[in-house]
């Protein structure tokens, strides 16, 4: 047990860092933007064109990750909408927004840090595989349904292309490409642009824990525990649970990469996830849900580790 703690205590200690910061008026909250926007486009596509570009093409395009991923994601964003339709009786905007807090984890800000303490440099390469499911599937999925649920009705179909068309925009993106273009031609990078991408690549992590610390601060929890509680469950516990399921449905996949995904999965919501809630009038709700589910996070990743490694049924072994 305080094996595990020492590989999820330090990411909290940061996430703790960032929030005292902010509480005590040593960090500006108004500076957290710019934070994270160094983090989404610049350290973490460089960190993934780091990873991918120095393997093989075969190693990078893991197509039963993708699927076992994708199905696991899928299967939350169903019964996420399938609970907020039925009980809480919400129609198709609402349930959306409820789906893709229980489908779309925080991997690049929590899940990466974590991961790459227990199964190393593979956790890059499942962050690559994850951020392609995410970017490409999922986020735009869960905005289509959105905007074609909201007051405009837009079509589904229109909105989910114009998402999907946008992410020739995106830094992660582009990092993505750009490694799989290296790995497939196998074009080796200079020693120079490849020191500076090491030490670009390695403030990812910290910067990013630091950034959701500070994001927490002011962030409300009013009359609405049932459901915070609902989706921080269904986020923490059923998503990783589910994405398991995948890996042993469209496995063998390497144990570390499996394991890799696993803990992706286990991370909290994204952290804009209270961005996309403004945008239907949910923000409160959304920001209450994503400051449990981190603050959660720390019990429940702590036992998914446990399980990865005591479970051998799962044959998900981490060293």
């Amino acid at each position: 047990m305080l094996d595990i703690l020492e590989i999820t205590a330090p990411v909290f200690v940061l996430i703790g860092l960032g929030y005292l910061a902010v509480r005590l008026g040593l960090f500006s909250r108004t500076m957290l933007p710019a934070m994270g926007a160094f983090v989404v486009r610049v350290a973490l596509p460089v960190l993934i064109f780091k990873s991918l570009s120095r393997r093989s093409f075969a190693e990078v395009m893991n197509t039963q990750y993708l699927a076992a991923y994708a199905f696991g994601s899928l299967l939350m964003l169903g019964l996420g909408m399938l609970w907020a339709w039925r009980w809480r009786k919400e129609g198709l905007e609402g349930a959306s927004l409820i789906g893709m807090g229980v489908c779309s984890a925080n991997s690049a800000y929590v899940g990466f840090p974590i991961a790459v303490q227990v199964v190393g440099p593979t956790a890059t390469v499942a962050l690559a595989l994850t951020m392609i499911v995410e970017n490409m599937l999922m986020l735009p999925l869960c905005i289509a349904l959105g905007e074609s649920g909201g007051e405009r009705h837009t079509p589904f179909l229109r909105t989910f292309g114009r998402s999907l068309l946008g992410l020739w925009r995106n830094p992660i993106v582009i990092g993505i490409v750009l490694g799989i273009g290296f790995a497939l031609l196998q074009i080796p990078v200079p020693a120079p642009v490849s020191k500076a991408v090491d030490m670009m690549a390695g403030a990812s992590a910290p910067v990013a824990l630091f950034f959701i610390g500070g994001s927490l601060v002011g962030l409300p929890l009013r009359d609405m525990l049932v459901d915070v509680g609902v989706v921080t469950f269904a986020k923490l516990v059923l998503h990783p649970l589910a994405v398991m399921g995948g890996v042993l449905l469209f496995g063998p996949i390497d144990p570390l990469l499996a394991a890799g995904a696993v803990l992706l999965a286990s991370a909290p919501m994204l952290s804009i996830y209270p961005i996309f809630g403004q945008r239907h009038g949910r923000e409160g709700f959304c920001a209450a849900t994503l400051l449990v589910a981190t603050v959660m996070s720390f019990l429940t990743i702590g036992a998914m580790l446990w399980l990865l490694r005591e479970h051998s049924p799962f044959r998900i072994v981490v060293p």
